[in-house]
């Protein structure tokens, strides 16, 4: 078994040209089964909110659903190393506020580092939160909790004034303090630029193949959400229609009385029926 990486070592494969692998997870049974692949970093991202909890943006996803997963995904994957996003509103109102959140998922989720959304404006609050022990991977790009000002889930940085913004964010965001970047939705291109000017490693969403990492919702890349599927997700397996197929065989023959059969029943060792003379 693999020791759990730090943010030390995640650092380091940027230098030694080794890729990044990371994986959302939700849950400990799911967790577990990606620790087992080794997969690098575990994301219990705030995308649980539309993928788990059925809502159709992450905004309603709140401090009590990320405490409550992460210490799940951290239950079900205690040697590899956890990410936590903080939901919205949870690091908006002020660098305080924004602190002692981040601590309460690193000590009541054992989470080993958070994320946050923002380029600039959130420079503040990431440099008070390293300084506070809570290590930060940022977020730039096509941002899900501030879609809405974005126009939408679109790819950004498609003109040349809007990657220069991009560019200065990421590295405001790397001289703050953060560990790490992910980068969601931006064309290869730039993503290629801004992984070759910051040092720190840069995880790809939807930037091409030139990032130092990779990220994936786990339940996509299984195609196991049908809601809506992004033009940069691949699914490595389709487990919707074998899950459908499995939950009608068990409808079917509960209706039918062949299961639970003999093989799947403990046999009986003592007559029963006399209790119904009694």
């Amino acid at each position: 078994m693999l020791m759990r990486k730090t943010v030390k070592d995640i650092k380091a494969m940027k230098a030694g040209g080794q890729r990044i692998t990371m994986l959302t997870a939700y849950d400990a049974a799911m967790a577990s089964l990606f620790a087992s692949c080794e997969v690098d970093i575990l994301l219990v991202g705030d995308s649980l909110g539309m993928v788990v909890l059925g809502y159709d943006s992450t905004v309603p996803v709140t401090m009590a659903d990320m405490l409550h997963h992460a210490a799940a995904v951290r239950r079900g994957a205690p040697g590899v190393f956890v990410l936590c996003d903080m939901p919205f509103g949870s690091y908006h109102t002020g660098v305080r506020d924004a602190v002692i959140n981040g601590l309460r998922i690193m000590k009541e989720a054992g989470s080993d580092a958070v994320k946050l959304e923002g380029g600039i404006e959130m420079c503040p609050v990431v440099k008070g939160l390293v300084e506070a022990g809570v290590p930060v991977m940022g977020h730039i790009g096509l941002t899900p909790q501030t879609a809405g000002q974005l126009g939408g889930f679109k790819v950004q940085g498609k003109d040349i004034e809007a990657a220069r913004r991009l560019l200065a964010e990421a590295r405001a965001l790397e001289e703050a303090g953060a560990f790490a970047l992910l980068i969601e939705c931006v064309p290869s291109g730039l993503a290629r630029v801004i992984s070759s000017v910051v040092s720190i490693p840069t995880v790809g969403i939807g930037a091409g193949v030139d990032c130092d990492g990779q990220v994936l919702v786990g339940h996509d890349l299984l195609g196991m959400y049908e809601r809506f599927q992004p033009k940069f997700v691949k699914h490595y397996a389709s487990l919707s229609p074998l899950i459908k197929a499995a939950v009608a065989e068990f409808s079917r023959e509960v209706r039918n009385g062949s299961y639970p059969d003999a093989e799947h029943s403990f046999a009986d060792s003592t007559d029963y029926q006399r209790l119904l003379q009694e």
